[in-house]
């Protein structure tokens, strides 16, 4: 199987996939101006105490205060806090943590009131994003994810990835860790540094290390509170960084900036595989040029197709997502009943780990599979669905079909499903039913080329129209792109853009800055 990063920068928002075997699976997308909040870190003030939930709230700038729980302070709360306290003592010079004396941890059975004080300062991390009417979910565990190991300020343990299964492998890891480590730190191994030399891990322990001296001088000189002490790396970086491996084919980037930021990236953590970040410089949008936005556009909304005439309805309640699992129009298999819905089940296992992964549908799923009568045939759909979930990297729990055909699946919700609206407005009537002659569309973009020509003296920029209507101002050999061009100048280029209605269409300057010249016409 290969893997493909495909990333779409655009003036207002970046949107990036995953392609697997050209086959869309991960999709993300998030304006400019965003962030992505989770791992961020702030010095944030305690703002209620709620003993029934045994939990606070925190200020840390957001809409909705955060929520905190006793469980997620920390076994080092105390740790923490006096050396907080130190740090906040004196602006101008740092007190070392190598230096800070370790107190005894918390106790597992105790309450957020003998432990906290409204108005109390504290250093938070998010670990869950702003859903719904929730604020965001805080923890006191510090933590800064690198790509080989996991720093832990307060903690003196080195643990080692479970899935690293040799006893010899895990030894050497955490003798390795041990020996380099500062004293005071604690460090998580991940997977992927698994064989990886000495030189590589205490690289990127340093690294880790400049980061948390940033943050608490960032908390040391923060001039008010919430203040913001430590921000995760870029969304594409970040996606880059938990994403990355080795079967990587390509990362294709549409934007030079970005390109840099990737390719820098990439050099850091593989630099044998420097050259797979790639700069696209074509003229079609980047997610049309490798059938990206085709995928998006049939794979989201409520009802999905993916096998001969079966399909799935996906509905978003406030509890749970719920899917159905419907055969369609599909032609009876010649086995029978029991043939056809084994084949229509496996098929929406299939399509439905791609949807969780797609989507990034958390919490509860319920799903309403055909009923099936042979035991046997119930167990082959459940070990399939928890193979094809293999591939997901959220925390995930399947359990076997229940004795009505359900399937309950958990699986960790992080962030916000991501939800994109398929259906298109119409662009001529704006929702009005009716529209002008569309025969005489062609004559309404000429008369806005000569407005921007001859008005704006613009005289160079691009006009994006669904690949229907550019087939038809492209053909022959005087073409109405030629005409146009002979009438107006060679500045005007045209693109067919997939994202785009059928009498939809876009201007954009020669920056790639977009041209208002839409107008709504009142039809009577």
């Amino acid at each position: 199987m290969t893997s493909e990063l495909v990333v779409d920068v655009q003036p207002k928002e970046i949107s990036i996939t995953l392609l697997e075997d050209k086959a869309l699976v991960e999709f993300q997308k998030e304006g400019r101006s965003a962030s992505f909040n989770v791992g961020n870190m702030y010095l944030g003030r305690v703002k209620k105490l709620m003993p029934g939930l045994n939990a606070c709230f925190v200020d840390v700038g957001f809409e909705k205060d955060a929520f905190l729980h006793y469980l997620d302070l920390g076994p080092q709360f105390h740790s923490y806090q006096k050396y907080l306290k130190q740090v906040l003592s004196d602006r101008k010079k740092l007190f070392p943590i190598t230096k800070a004396t370790m107190l005894p941890d918390i106790e597992k059975e105790g309450t957020v009131s003998t432990t906290l004080q409204q108005g109390q300062e504290v250093i938070v991390q998010i670990v869950k994003e702003p859903i719904s009417t929730k604020g965001p979910r805080l923890t006191c565990e510090l933590s800064f994810a690198g790509r080989y190991l996991v720093l832990i300020p307060f903690n003196d343990k080195v643990s080692v990835s479970q899935k690293i299964k040799s006893s010899e492998e895990r030894a050497r890891l955490k003798q390795l860790l041990q020996s380099i480590k500062p004293k005071n730190f604690g460090v998580i191994v991940r997977t992927v540094a698994e064989g990886k030399r000495v030189a590589e891990l205490d690289s990127e322990l340093k690294v880790l290390l400049k980061h948390w001296e940033e943050t608490i001088t960032k908390v040391q000189k923060a001039p008010k509170l919430p203040a913001l002490a430590y921000e995760e790396t870029s969304r594409t970086v970040g996606m880059l960084r938990d994403l990355f491996n080795p079967s990587y084919e390509n990362i294709y980037v549409n934007d030079e900036t970005v390109f840099h930021e990737i390719k820098d990236y990439v050099s850091l953590i593989a630099p044998e595989r420097a050259e797979i970040v790639k700069l696209y410089k074509g003229q079609l949008p980047i997610f049309d040029n490798f059938g990206i936005t085709k995928q998006i556009k049939s794979s989201f909304g409520k009802t999905i197709s993916y096998k001969s005439g079966a399909y799935l309805i996906i509905e978003h309640t406030e509890a749970l997502h719920v899917v159905d699992v419907n055969s369609g129009n599909r032609s009876k298999s010649a086995n029978g009943q029991e043939a056809n819905a084994l084949d229509v089940n496996l098929g929406a296992a299939d399509e439905l780990a791609r949807q969780l992964r797609l989507r990034d549908m958390g919490g509860i799923i319920v799903v309403d599979f055909i009923d099936m009568n042979l035991a046997e045939n119930r167990q082959k759909l459940y070990e399939r669905m928890c193979q094809n979930m293999q591939k997901d990297r959220a925390k995930h729990n399947i359990l076997p079909l229940s004795k009505f055909g359900l399937m309950q699946i958990t699986r960790q919700r992080v962030r916000p499903a991501m939800d994109v609206n398929t259906n298109e407005t119409c662009p001529t009537c704006f929702g009005k039913g009716s529209i002008k002659p569309s025969i005489l569309f062609t004559d309404t973009l000429e008369s806005k080329i000569d407005y921007l020509v001859n008005k704006l003296k613009i005289k160079k920029f691009t006009l994006y129209i669904h690949p229907y209507i550019a087939a038809y101002v492209n053909q022959g050999l005087v073409s109405l792109k030629r005409k146009w061009q002979m009438k107006y100048g060679f500045g005007i280029k045209i693109i067919p853009d997939q994202s785009l209605a059928f009498l939809q269409y876009r201007f954009t300057d020669i920056a790639g800055e977009e041209i208002d010249m839409k107008e709504e016409i009142e039809i009577k």
